[in-house]
């Protein structure tokens, strides 16, 4: 009897113990607000090797203006090449953060989903898993329960939970209406929560700017409502959706694929010095960097992605932050998905989404650990 009282108060002793040590854990997180950024159909190819020569033309990358194009990124090498491309990434995240998805140093991220699309690529980055209900671009309200949804019903994050985003179909993709979480997508964004004169300004230009393309706005002009919008509403959980890599890319326009993703770069930069300006966001955010999607090789593939496009499903990831070690560009590490990207946003937070969301798949544990 007396033996199966001390095995009973062991075993009390140790679960005791494993709860705070696993309350512990979370405190030592110092990441307080996570934004999730994406820059739509941007290749690993360019991220990491940089822009591609035999692109920089005419006949198969729609080059306008060949020698401005060279002269502002052809460089010696790839490592020169992806510096001028993507110098944030390459001078802060690569020294303070990681990078996923070099595939000559064997390091994969792929997309699950096995359509290699838009919508069905945003569903399962943020519900945690692919869905074959997703199956289009159609602005069809998301059936699946994303992290968005369920951090916003959170008491401490609930009015501080939004979305930002070029693409129309985001109201669709974040299900606006039932979800709850604040959408400001494509060319008629919902009205700010404060109204000031800058957002009256936006307002004015995102009514009378000609629209090159119907459900696609500019990304200078979701930049600027992006900016305006953390400065007064301080959301601590976030999602920036960058659009017009992609749209160049299917419009064969290679050298506005660069001048966007070289633009794109800047304004992960400026977002990133703006919030470390503020003290409830300095040196307690994450960022995590990613795309929807890849894209074909080759002279005219590189234009496009889907389901029978052979390396469309091969995408990356960048995180910075402040529980993330600084250990750059990866090489030889475990193949991580794009279904990982939910659960790790929220167990940066402290937060456990498989627990509400099991089909999830589980978070990238390389980039939640203990700072230096």
């Amino acid at each position: 009897m007396i033996m199966r009282i001390s095995l009973r108060w062991v075993f009390v002793v140790t679960a005791w113990l494993l709860l705070l040590g696993s309350a512990a854990a979370q405190t030592e997180l110092k990441t307080r607000n996570v934004v999730l950024i994406v820059c739509d159909g941007l290749r690993w190819q360019e991220v990491f090797q940089g822009p591609e020569p035999a692109l920089m033309n005419k006949p198969y990358g729609g080059v306008l203006d060949i020698a401005a194009l060279r002269k502002d990124f052809l460089r010696e090498n790839s490592a020169k090449g992806r510096e001028t491309l993507l110098p944030f990434f390459w001078s802060v995240i690569a020294r303070q953060g990681q990078l996923f998805g070099n595939q000559t140093k064997g390091s994969v991220a792929r997309v699950t989903n096995g359509l290699k699309f838009s919508y069905p690529g945003y569903n399962e980055m943020l519900a945690g898993h692919a869905d074959p209900r997703v199956d289009s671009n159609d602005p069809r309200p998301n059936p699946n329960f994303t992290v968005f949804e369920w951090l916003e019903q959170l008491p401490e994050f609930r009015g501080r939970v939004a979305a930002f985003a070029t693409w129309q179909v985001f109201d669709a993709i974040f299900n606006r209406k039932r979800s709850g979480v604040y959408v400001f997508s494509g060319w008629e964004p919902q009205a700010a929560r404060a109204a000031t004169p800058k957002q009256a300004m936006l307002d004015e230009l995102y009514k009378t700017t000609t629209r090159l393309w119907s459900t696609n706005a500019f990304d200078s002009l979701m930049h600027a409502a992006v900016k305006e919008f953390m400065q007064l509403e301080r959301p601590r959980v976030l999602f920036i959706g960058y659009g017009e890599a992609d749209e160049w890319a299917h419009s064969g326009r290679y050298d506005l694929v660069l001048r966007s993703t070289l633009q794109f770069d800047k304004f992960v930069a400026e977002l990133w010095a703006l919030l470390q300006s503020m003290p409830e966001y300095r040196d307690q955010t994450t960022f995590l960097i990613t795309t929807d999607h890849g894209r074909g090789s080759g002279s005219k593939k590189w234009r496009d992605h889907g389901r029978k496009i052979a390396g469309a499903e091969n995408i990356w990831l960048a995180v910075l932050g402040p529980d993330t070690l600084a250990l750059g560009e990866r090489a030889q590490a475990a193949p991580i998905t794009q279904s990982q990207i939910a659960a790790t946003l929220a167990a940066l937070l402290g937060q456990d989404f498989l627990r509400v969301q099991p089909a999830a798949a589980p978070p990238v544990a390389e980039v939640v650990g203990k700072a230096h």
